[in-house]
C-alpha cells in the first residue's frame, strides 16, 4: 500500500511546472496597478466623467483580460512562433496597424500625438504590439541564421525591420517608444551574436541620431530645456517635472498613506499613466517604491534565469527579448519620473493606466512562463 500511494506523488513531482513565480509576480504587479490607478485617477475621473472608478474599472477589465491572456499564452506552444509564416505575421500586422494610425477616421489623436487606432469606444496602441512582434521576428530569424548574423548582410533583415518600426513610431510622434525599440533592437542584435565592429557601426550613428531628433522638433528642445532647468519655465514645460518631484519629496520615507496623495488633485498631469510612479512615491514613500522595484527586479531576474536555462537559441532570444522590453521600459519610466533624463511619455509596465500595454505585457509574461516550462521539461528527462 505504501508503494502504490507514493508512486503518484513521484509522478506529480516530476511534472514540469516551469517558473510559476513569473505568473505570480506579474499578477501581483498588475493587481497593484489597479489599486494605484484608482488612487491616482479617482478625483480627475469624478470631476471629468462623474465616476471616480472610471479609470479603475477600465484597468480592472484590462487586468482580467490580461490574466486570461497570460494563462492562455502560458500553455501555448510558443515554438510555433518560430515558423516563417508566424514570424512574418508577428512583424507585418503591427506595422500595418502602425500605418493605420495615420488614416483619418481610424487614427486617434491626443495632446498633439496620433498613437492610437479606434473602433467605437475601443482604442489600441499599435506600438505596444510592435515591440513584441519585433522580438518574435528577430528571435526566429537569428536563431535560424546563426552563422549569417556574424556578417553585416546577415543582420540587415533585423536592422531594417527594427528601423521601419522606429520610423513609423517616431512620426506619430513618440520618441520614448522609439528609443525603447531602438535599444531593444541593439540588445537583440548583440545577444544574437553580431560582431562588435558591426555593432559599433550601428550603435554610433544611432547615438548621434538622438540629438538630431531632439533638434528636429521644437517641443523636444523645450523638454530638454525643462530637464536641464525646470524652474526656468515652471508653468510651462518644467511644470510636470516640478510637480513630480514635489510628489516624490512629499512622500519621504514612508509616504502620506495610500489614497492620500495631494498632487493627484490636478496638480500632476497624467498622474494615472506616465507619472503614476510619482503618486505611488508620494503615498507609499521611498520604502514603497523600493518594494515595487524589488518585485520588478525579481521578475526581470526570473526572465534572465529563464533565458539562461533555455535549451535552444530561439527560446533564449525570445525570453531575453520579452525581459528586455519590460526592463527597458521600467527603467526609463523611473528615470523620467525622478528627473534623471528629459521628460517623455512612457507608461510604467503592468502598473500605469492603459489596457493595450497591460494585456500585451501580461500575455508576453505567459509566453516567458511557457519557455520556462519547456526548460523544466528538458531538465527532468
Amino acid at each position: 500500500m505504501k508503494t502504490s500511494a507514493s508512486a503518484p506523488k513521484t509522478r506529480r513531482s516530476n511534472k514540469p511546472r516551469g517558473d510559476i513565480s513569473i505568473l505570480v509576480l506579474t499578477a501581483v504587479l498588475a493587481a497593484f496597478g489597479v489599486v494605484a490607478v484608482y488612487s491616482a485617477s479617482g478625483y480627475v475621473a469624478k470631476t471629468q466623467y462623474g465616476d471616480e472608478f472610471y479609470f479603475a474599472k477600465k484597468q480592472l477589465i484590462g487586468f482580467v483580460l490580461g490574466f486570461v491572456a497570460m494563462i492562455f499564452c502560458g500553455r501555448l506552444d510558443y515554438e510555433k512562433l518560430k515558423g516563417k509564416k508566424a514570424r512574418w505575421v508577428a512583424l507585418i500586422v503591427p506595422m500595418i496597424l502602425l500605418a493605420l494610425v495615420f488614416v483619418p477616421g481610424i487614427g486617434k489623436s491626443n495632446y498633439g500625438a496620433t498613437r492610437w487606432i479606434g473602433i467605437g469606444s475601443v482604442t489600441v496602441q499599435p506600438s505596444e504590439l510592435a515591440k513584441y512582434g519585433f522580438v518574435i521576428f528577430a528571435s526566429a530569424y537569428m536563431s535560424e541564421n546563426m552563422g549569417e548574423i556574424r556578417t553585416f548582410k546577415g543582420v540587415l533583415p533585423v536592422l531594417l525591420s527594427g528601423g521601419a518600426i522606429c520610423l513609423l513610431i517616431i512620426i506619430e510622434p513618440n520618441m520614448s517608444v522609439t528609443m525603447c525599440v531602438g535599444l531593444l533592437m541593439l540588445a537583440m542584435l548583440f545577444l544574437g551574436g553580431m560582431k562588435i565592429k558591426h555593432f559599433l557601426v550601428i550603435f554610433v550613428p544611432a547615438l548621434l541620431a538622438v540629438p538630431a531628433l531632439i533638434i528636429a522638433e521644437p517641443y523636444r528642445l523645450s523638454r530638454l530645456s525643462a530637464f536641464l532647468d525646470p524652474w526656468e519655465n515652471p508653468r510651462g514645460e518644467g511644470y510636470q517635472l516640478i510637480q513630480s518631484l514635489y510628489a516624490l519629496g512629499n512622500g519621504g520615507w514612508f509616504g502620506t498613506g495610500l489614497f492620500k496623495s495631494r498632487q493627484k488633485y490636478r496638480f500632476l498631469p497624467f498622474a494615472e499613466s506616465d507619472f503614476i510612479l510619482s503618486i505611488i512615491g508620494e503615498e507609499l514613500g521611498f520604502v514603497g517604491i523600493f518594494v515595487l522595484f524589488a518585485v520588478s527586479a525579481v521578475l526581470v531576474l526570473r526572465g534572465i534565469k529563464t533565458a539562461a536555462e533555455a535549451d535552444d537559441f530561439f527560446s533564449f532570444l525570445l525570453s531575453s527579448g520579452i525581459t528586455l522590453v519590460y526592463g527597458i521600459q521600467t527603467v526609463i519610466n523611473a528615470l523620467v519620473v525622478s528627473g534623471s533624463i528629459p521628460p517623455t511619455g512612457l507608461p510604467l509596465p503592468l502598473v500605469s493606466s492603459g489596457n493595450t500595454s497591460l494585456i500585451i505585457t501580461m500575455a508576453s509574461m505567459g509566453i516567458l512562463y511557457s519557455i520556462s516550462r519547456k526548460s523544466d521539461r528538458a531538465q527532468k528527462r
